[in-house]
C-alpha cells in the first residue's frame, strides 16, 4: 500500500506534521511505501480568477495532484487557525480544483486528523474538513483529534496519554481493515 501523508499547514515546524507522521508509523509493513510531504514544497501565488488568467494553472498544484493519484490512502492532520484551514492548505486546495476534470482527491481515501496546543484538538476545522472533503472527491475512513499537543505527544513516542494512544489505535486498527478489504476489492 502507498501512503502519503502531509499536515495541513505551511509552519516551517507544523505540529500536525509532526502527528501525521508519527500516526503513519502504525502503517509501515514491509510491503507499504510511506511519502511525507511538506506543503512548503507546494507554494503558489494566492488563489484568485484573476490570476489563474494571468498565469494559468502551476505546476506545483499538478504535482500535488499527482501524489494524491500515486497513493491508496491519504493521512492528513489539518493545522487549524482561526477555527479554519490553514491559509498554505486551502490555498493549495483552491489551485488544485481548477484541474479540468477531477475533484481534489479523487476518489481517495483518507485518514483525517488535527491537533493543536488548545484543548479541542482542532475540532473546529476537523469537523469542517469531514463536511467538506467527500465533496471534493474525499472518502474519510475515520477521524481523530490530538488536545493539547505538548502535553500529549512526545517526538520519538508518539501520543503519550495512555486513552488517547489507545483510541487511536483503535481507529488506525480500523483503518487497517478498511483498506485491506478494499484493496482486495480492487485487486
Amino acid at each position: 500500500m502507498k501512503i502519503l501523508v502531509f499536515g495541513g499547514s505551511n509552519s516551517s515546524d507544523s505540529i500536525n506534521k509532526k502527528f501525521a507522521t508519527s500516526v503513519s508509523k502504525y502503517y509501515k509493513e514491509k510491503e507499504d511505501i510511506i511519502e511525507i510531504i511538506d506543503l512548503n514544497d507546494f507554494e503558489m501565488p494566492l488563489f484568485s480568477k484573476d490570476r489563474e488568467k494571468e498565469i494559468g494553472l502551476p505546476e506545483a498544484a499538478t504535482r500535488f495532484a499527482n501524489k494524491i493519484d500515486q497513493a491508496d490512502l491519504l493521512i492528513i492532520s489539518l493545522a487549524e487557525n482561526n477555527g479554519n484551514y490553514n491559509v498554505g492548505y486551502k490555498n493549495l486546495i483552491d489551485w488544485t480544483s481548477r484541474i479540468k476534470g477531477r475533484k481534489i482527491y479523487n476518489g481517495k481515501p483518507v485518514f483525517l486528523l488535527a491537533t493543536s496546543q488548545g484543548a479541542r484538538g482542532g475540532q473546529s476545522v476537523l469537523g469542517i474538513a469531514t463536511a467538506r472533503m467527500p465533496f471534493d472527491g474525499a472518502e474519510v475512513l475515520e477521524t481523530f483529534s490530538l488536545p493539547e499537543f505538548n502535553l500529549n505527544f512526545e517526538e520519538g513516542k508518539g501520543v503519550v496519554t495512555a486513552l488517547l494512544r489507545s483510541q487511536l489505535e483503535a481507529k488506525v486498527r480500523k483503518t487497517k481493515r478498511m483498506m485491506l478489504e478494499k484493496l482486495s476489492q480492487e485487486g
